[in-house]
């Protein structure tokens, strides 16, 4: 064989590149930032349930959690007391006998019952069953006192009577054994209900006052950004920031007041935006302790019990949404079943002195800026219970639009603090969305239902 040396290699044809493979799609979580691992603890508290802040701290806040359950006390009382008859001395009286058993049953709650830092406040639970007795008296032909005497008599038997239903589900331990069957996916939509479900205490009341309820809620909003511009800003705005807003737009409040802004105006925007219209400060007495039965003898009537037995069960399933919110916003573990029930029967006690008393059921509220440890609610309360009279009457003449738009912000926290604890629960489970969606629907559509008509009604009594 010869190699000759014309032999030439054809060249390889041209390979083309493959295509890039397409970009990967990340999942949601990941396409959105880091994932967080569930944490049955809140990491940004400043004081937890076994923490206590200085003297002069727990003092600001005792008085900035004070307001804050001023404003609940005295939309009641004036939602109520002048549609029974009441005038400005009433309802002043109310407010004041409404404060001190306040003050009474949240220190038996945080002494005795679950010692969380939970507040005893009214209870919108029971508006209508008051309204209900209300309507009842309405046709008397007495004189409008004696008209919100026999009202108040009235309330007072059926809370009396209807207070043996949280006792008995308490201390029977029938309550501890059904929250034994709670799990996350049931107290989601049992704590979020307790916020959302007070809806119409928020921006419907801020509306009656626009031009002092709208700058409330921007100041509390803008209160999250204005902390950073400095440390001392941060400090103060962290711990007294509801305080701050609330003397700003008072101040404002007044100031629109004295220079006539609301003198041709309709009654009904006067009575919400005016700072002079409440004539709670020249209506209270300068000290008033309540005594049993100080409107006379209770009146007992089957329908009025049914009633109050009916937003007795409500207040309950409340109260326990708000025990875990209270649990998870204190750092504390959640509140196990024989605790639940003390509580609970602890209330049907509260209740029974209410009967004696005053005009609603106590309904626990979670403190919203700080949580703090029950010698600080011990000394709040003291300071609650006997915080009466004439200066109590001066701080309940801070326009309602104000505590509308505080409301507006805590409610939502509580409902936030329900949708927390989804990270306990399996979210891509049918089941789980099945349930939590009908129970949100459901919680919020059928008290419309009632609130829009009164499908039952009955003339019953003894």
């Amino acid at each position: 064989m010869v190699e000759t040396g014309n032999h030439h290699h054809q060249p390889p044809p041209n390979q083309m590149a493959p295509p890039p493979p397409p970009p990967r799609q990340l999942p949601l979580g990941a396409a959105r930032g880091p994932s967080f691992p569930p944490n049955e603890q809140l990491l940004q508290l400043h004081y937890c349930i076994h923490s206590n802040p200085s003297w002069h701290q727990s003092v600001l806040l005792a008085f900035q959690h004070y307001i804050v359950m001023l404003g609940t006390t005295v939309m009641i009382a004036t939602m109520l007391v002048p549609q029974m008859g009441g005038n400005s001395g009433d309802k002043a009286r109310v407010i004041q006998v409404l404060l001190f058993m306040s003050g009474l049953n949240t220190l038996l709650q945080t002494w005795l019952g679950t010692r969380l830092p939970t507040v005893m406040g009214p209870s919108f639970a029971y508006a209508i069953p008051v309204l209900s007795i209300i309507k009842d008296f309405s046709d008397d032909n007495a004189t409008e006192h004696e008209r919100f005497r026999r009202t108040m008599r009235a309330i007072q038997g059926s809370l009396i009577v209807s207070s043996i239903i949280n006792i008995f589900i308490g201390y029977s331990k029938a309550w501890g054994k059904l929250t034994r069957l709670f799990s996350p996916v049931v107290i989601v939509p049992v704590v979020c209900l307790v916020g959302l479900g007070l809806f119409g205490r928020g921006f419907p009341q801020l509306g009656n006052c626009v031009e002092i309820g709208l700058p409330m809620l921007v100041l509390l909003v803008f209160c999250q950004y204005l902390k950073r511009i400095h440390p001392i800003a941060h400090f103060l705005l962290e711990r007294f920031g509801l305080l701050i807003c609330i003397g700003f737009i008072w101040a404002f409040a007044a100031i629109l007041t004295a220079a006539g802004a609301y003198n041709n105006v309709k009654t009904e925007t006067q009575q919400s935006c005016r700072t002079d219209r409440s004539f709670l400060l020249s209506s209270a007495p300068w000290v008033k302790i309540p005594y049993p039965f100080q409107w006379g003898a209770p009146i007992f009537r089957a329908s009025h019990v049914f009633g109050m037995m009916g937003a007795a069960l409500v207040s309950s399933a409340e109260s326990t949404g708000t025990f875990y919110a209270a649990a998870r916003l204190s750092g504390a573990t959640f509140p196990p079943a024989h605790v639940l029930t003390r509580s609970i029967g602890l209330q049907g006690v509260g209740q029974l002195n209410d009967g004696y008393l005053v005009l609603l059921l106590e309904q626990l509220l979670p403190c919203r800026e700080f949580i703090l440890s029950h010698f600080y609610f011990a000394l709040f309360r003291i300071f609650h219970a006997y915080n009466i009279g004439k200066f109590g009457a001066f701080f309940a003449s801070i326009p309602l639009p104000i505590f509308a738009a505080i409301y507006c912000v805590l409610y939502g926290i509580v409902a936030a603090i329900g949708i927390s604890f989804l990270q306990f629960t399996n979210t891509n489970s049918m089941r789980n969305i099945y349930i939590l969606g009908l129970s949100l629907f459901l919680g919020i559509s059928i008290p419309q239902y009632f609130v829009m008509s009164a499908p039952l009604k009955t003339n019953a009594g003894w």
